[in-house]
């Protein structure tokens, strides 16, 4: 059995951010510290945090008035940062920069005049903290068939912008299809898209050329990771969302199996070594790397947190 390690793959610099947030902070502060919903969405990070000391909470009725609390990475709407102001929580905001920029853009075209669609999954904590930033009207989209029934006020000041966890290939066809019933519709550049979720789904593309079956290591409520596994199956490949190890069916391998392993921005590089291990009990002799850029991006802590 033949394993090929996808270049780049797992944590990318938003997650890296907000996790080094929740860390700092514990040192700084000590306990209780708060972190409202999953800090990023993988189980194996939350619960090492909560070793740690971090009390994840769904609601902010459940903090202690003036407690240390921090915005997950998804980033949280208008009306939750009100609330905790109220409260006058110490919050720390561990939204991804790429998120804020989001949220600012919608803002931007709002006040503008303009009414907002959302291209992204809804549910989606990302897409609902985005939706809370916006006064004005908003429908969020998550296919390219339902352009054809959205019903607007005005076609001629719409704008759109995307949740980051889509790639360019995720949202080009939403956003042709937009352009074409509403051919003033105004919205960033397809560049302005996350950086990591393109760059995974292009590596799964590559690496998709030389395997037979591909293993997304990540959570279920992952969205960029279950994104992977499409790209995957999409390329004609069998391909699983696995958790941990423990997901692994043996009946999935052969002696002649070659098997490629990616992993979620939100997975940790732990985790893609234990799955490693598991494979090499299963007859894995070969493991190799694909060649790839590893990535240099790195955001900056709150200045709350700064030395």
């Amino acid at each position: 059995m033949q394993v090929i390690l996808a270049q780049p793959r797992g944590f990318c610099a938003g997650v890296v951010r907000a996790i080094k947030i929740v860390e700092k902070a514990l040192k700084i502060y000590g306990t209780p510290i708060y972190v409202l919903h999953e800090i990023v969405h993988n189980r194996h990070v939350v619960e090492d945090l909560k070793n740690q000391g971090a009390l994840f909470i769904e609601t902010l009725n459940d903090v202690p008035a003036g407690a240390v609390t921090i915005f997950s990475a998804h980033g949280v709407s208008t009306a939750v940062v009100k609330n905790a102001g109220k409260r006058n929580l110490k919050i720390i905001d561990a939204t991804c920069p790429l998120v804020t920029k989001v949220h600012l853009q919608a803002q931007q075209y709002s006040r503008q005049g303009f009414e907002i669609i959302i291209i992204g999954h809804p549910g989606h904590p990302e897409v609902e903290g985005t939706r809370g930033r916006i006064e004005g009207p908003v429908h969020v989209i998550s296919s390219s068939g339902e352009v054809a029934v959205l019903e607007v006020e005005n076609p001629s000041r719409l704008a759109y912008v995307t949740q980051t966890t889509l790639s360019i290939d995720d949202t080009r066809e939403m956003i042709d299809a937009l352009k074409k019933r509403f051919p003033a519709i105004r919205g960033p550049d397809l560049s302005d898209i996350c950086y990591a979720t393109q760059s995974r789904q292009n590596a799964v593309h590559r690496l998709a050329k030389n395997i037979d079956l591909l293993l997304v290591v990540g959570a279920h409520n992952s969205s960029n990771s279950n994104r992977l596994r499409e790209v995957g199956a999409q390329s004609g490949l069998s391909a699983y969302l696995i958790e941990n190890p423990d997901d692994l069916d043996r009946s999935w391998f052969s002696e002649e199996t070659r098997v490629g392993i990616t992993a979620g921005t939100s997975a940790p590089e732990a985790m893609v070594q234990k799955v490693l291990r598991r494979l090499r009990a299963y007859g894995a002799r070969r493991v190799a790397e694909m060649e790839g850029e590893r990535e240099t991006m790195q955001f900056r802590l709150p200045e709350s947190l700064s030395p």
